[in-house]
Formats: structure tokens, C-alpha cells, sequence
């Protein structure tokens, strides 16, 4: 109840949120997720969906599912030469990379080698981080917002009231 209140005062006073997802999406994703990490490993994946007024999260897609050696050393990297079948499924199902999420052992905030080496390098691209292997918090207010402003710099949106991330519903 408290959710739905908190959503429909930011729909008659606050700004839209900028990326959303539907609680039930973000919950099995974060769930699968933290089954990834098994307990002492980075995780993560790139999230799909549309672009319009704002970003819709539709479908995760895990690193390790598009690269089995994106997690093989201990961080996070993809061999660009495995996104062709990231690539092909987005055009297939008409979706897009509208935002990706890792997780980290301590805190949300971003690493030196999350600053230097986007997962996507296109500006405006969102970065969540949720901390503690994803066993802590996973909601906005308690996880990264990272958003890429090129040439490796960031902006840090994470305790931006409001959130430009929402879980839950929002109008069309």
C-alpha cells in the first residue's frame, strides 16, 4: 500500500522516473542474479526493453549466458566478439539495452574499472549496482545509479530525489 501511495504522489507531484520496471521483472532477475553470484562473485546483466517517454525494463539478459567467461576472473568482462547474439535477439524481439545492472561485495558506488569500462559507452546510459552480492538492498534509495556522460565520466544519481529509477507500476 505504501508503494502505490508513494507512486501516485510522485505521478500528481514529482517528475516521471526515467527507467522503470515491473516489480515482478526486477524481482526474478535480481533473484537469478543473486543465485549467480554464489555469494562471492560479481553478477550481472543487461536489461531489455523500450524507449519512449522513459525506459522500460522488460527482460534481463545475464553477462554469462551471452559471454560463459564474462565472470571467469573474479570482475565482470564481455568479449565484444559474443554481443552478436545480444544484438540478434534485440532485433528479434524488438527490445533494446536500455540500462544494465551488476553487483558488487561491499557498496553501490562504482569501481575504477566500472569508471573506465562502461558496459555500454553510449551517453545517458544507466548503470545500476546493487550491493552485498544482491543480498541487501535492491530497491532505489539503497542501490547505484550511475549514468554515463562519455569519455569515461559519470554522473551518480543513486540518492537524486526522486529516484530516476522506479519498481512498480507506472502509467503508459
Amino acid at each position: 500500500m505504501a508503494s502505490l501511495i508513494s507512486t501516485l504522489a510522485r505521478i500528481v507531484f514529482g517528475q516521471p522516473p526515467e527507467l522503470t520496471c515491473r516489480r515482478e521483472v526486477w524481482r526474478a532477475g535480481i533473484d537469478e542474479l543473486r543465485h549467480r553470484t554464489h555469494g562471492q562473485r560479481e553478477a550481472g546483466a543487461f536489461l531489455l526493453g523500450r524507449r519512449g517517454k522513459r525506459r522500460e525494463i522488460e527482460e534481463f539478459v545475464f553477462y554469462d549466458d551471452v559471454d560463459p567467461n564474462a565472470l571467469s576472473t573474479g570482475i565482470v568482462e564481455i568479449d565484444g566478439r559474443r554481443l552478436g547474439a545480444l544484438w540478434a535477439h534485440c532485433r528479434a524481439t524488438g527490445l533494446c539495452v536500455v540500462a544494465d545492472v551488476h553487483v558488487h561485495p561491499g557498496g553501490h558506488g562504482q569501481s575504477h574499472s566500472d569508471q573506465a569500462n562502461p558496459i555500454i559507452a553510449e551517453v545517458g546510459h544507466i548503470a545500476v549496482i546493487l550491493p552485498d552480492f544482491a543480498t541487501g538492498a535492491t530497491s532505489p534509495g539503497g542501490i547505484g545509479v550511475h549514468q554515463y556522460l562519455g569519455n569515461k565520466r559519470w554522473r551518480d544519481r543513486s540518492r537524486e530525489r526522486p529516484n530516476p529509477f522506479h519498481i512498480g507500476w507506472w502509467p503508459g
